[in-house]
């Protein structure tokens, strides 16, 4: 059941109108709901529970998603491990008390020096995505005198049905190896110091609604798993990665329940450690960007809403057209007359839009918006493009709520900057 909902005629959050928070710390605001992220997580968590032992699986969070280190923090105490895609964000996971056993680090670019601070940590797995990557591993490995767990992560040239520029698992995509190259690549790593070729790794895509690209994947890795073995490698992982879709715009999402059935039926059976990394169905619809109108635009035949939220903030709609749905933070009435509205930011592009032909109620100048299910990938992607601040977060938990990233100020951008002291 959503966190979000009109009470008292106010939308709120768990048990706090926006309009409250919004008033505190201003806008353009990210709002999450802490019951929403640990009743997602728990979904993957108890129903795992129920095909496999505590001991047999790990459900790391994909941090890209929201790597907020208070949400982090929570999803760590609730069991969650990390999967991570840059140093940075091995960082953060540690910082937030993620246990160093319960992080693995996917990418195709990790440099020299995130591949050192990945074996310093004596991370769980390192995901590996190419061959110069396998033998950067093993020289960092054998250098510092560790043995380091890897997995190759498997293209196993499987359509997800998603949008282009989120698909990873076609043979086309820049993400892994050949499916039919990893014999032989696995017989190379074995022999190879300072590494344990010990696990094997897939994602094919983010926000699929489908489970059936899934399985055909799944059915592929356990195959593979199979010749493997028989051709001496001890594998005890399988990661099967992410990507269950959330609904932006009324979709169904695959049920959790028959996603992990898959795993029952497909990867349980090879007795290994499964390891998931779902992210945006953790964050996806735990959170809002509140933006407040700043001036109702009317000319030829648009009517446009200027708010104070830009594509710098929710760079969603601008990369990949995606869909957000938009509330007004004060309940409409029945009886409420609409009007067509195209949704914009200040940001001196044009593609800084995040609705066009909109039906809102009639709205106008400091009316507070909700641009909804924006709690995955929005403050992660968020820049201070055209020197704007970087939002504000904030974590409500009942009828409490708490800042968990300060809003950024102007002077604190600009401080960054070093104008040289010799002539130009």
């Amino acid at each position: 059941m959503s966190t979000i909902a009109y009470k008292n005629g106010a939308l709120q959050m768990e048990d706090v109108p926006l309009e409250k928070i919004a008033q505190k710390h201003g806008t353009p605001l990210y709002c999450y709901s802490a019951k929403r992220l640990t009743d997602n997580f728990r979904a993957y968590q108890t129903t795992l529970k129920d095909i496999l032992p505590e001991d047999k699986f790990t459900v790391c969070y994909a941090c890209k998603a929201n790597s907020n280190q208070a949400v982090l923090h929570l999803l760590g105490t609730l069991g969650a491990g990390a999967d991570v895609v840059s140093g940075g964000e091995m960082h953060r996971a540690l910082k937030a008390g993620i246990p160093h056993g319960k992080i693995v680090f996917s990418g195709v670019g990790k440099t020299a020096e995130e591949v050192e601070t990945a074996v310093k940590n004596d991370i769980l797995q390192i995901n590996v995505e190419s061959e110069p990557e396998l033998e950067r591993i093993s020289a960092v490995a054998a250098k510092a005198g560790a043995k380091t767990r890897i997995a190759f992560r498997v293209n196993p040239d499987v359509d997800a049905n998603t949008h282009e520029k989120i698909t990873t698992g076609r043979s086309e995509n820049k993400f892994g190896i050949d499916i039919k190259s990893a014999p032989a690549l696995y017989r190379k790593a074995k022999g190879m110091s300072g590494i344990v070729p010990s696990g094997v790794a897939v994602h094919i895509g983010s926000q699929l609604m489908n489970l059936a690209p899934f399985a055909e994947a799944f059915k592929r890795i356990a195959a593979l798993v199979g010749e493997l073995r028989a051709q001496g490698n001890d594998i005890t992982t399988v990661d099967v990665g992410g990507g269950l879709g959330v609904p932006y715009q009324g979709e169904t999402p695959p049920d959790v329940k028959k996603y992990v059935a898959l795993i029952r039926d497909i990867i349980a059976p090879l007795n290994v450690h499964v390891i998931l990394e779902p992210g945006r169905s953790i964050a996806g619809d735990a959170g809002v960007l509140l933006t407040r109108v700043q001036y109702l635009k009317e000319g030829g035949d648009k009517r446009f809403l200027i708010v104070d939220a830009g594509m710098n903030d929710l760079m969603r709609p601008a990369l990949y057209d995606a869909y957000h749905a938009i509330l007004p933070c004060s309940a409409p009435a029945p009886s409420d007359a609409t009007q067509t509205y195209d949704v914009v930011g200040p940001v001196c592009e044009t593609s800084d839009t995040f609705r066009t032909n909109m039906e809102l109620p009639r709205t106008g100048q400091g009316a507070l918006l909700a641009i909804m299910t924006a709690g995955a990938y929005g403050a992660s992607m968020a820049s201070a493009y055209n020197t704007r601040p970087l939002p504000a977060e904030v974590l409500v938990s009942g009828d409490a709520f708490d800042v968990i990233r300060p809003r950024q100020m102007i002077e604190d951008i600009v401080a960054a900057d070093v104008i040289p002291e010799r002539p130009v």
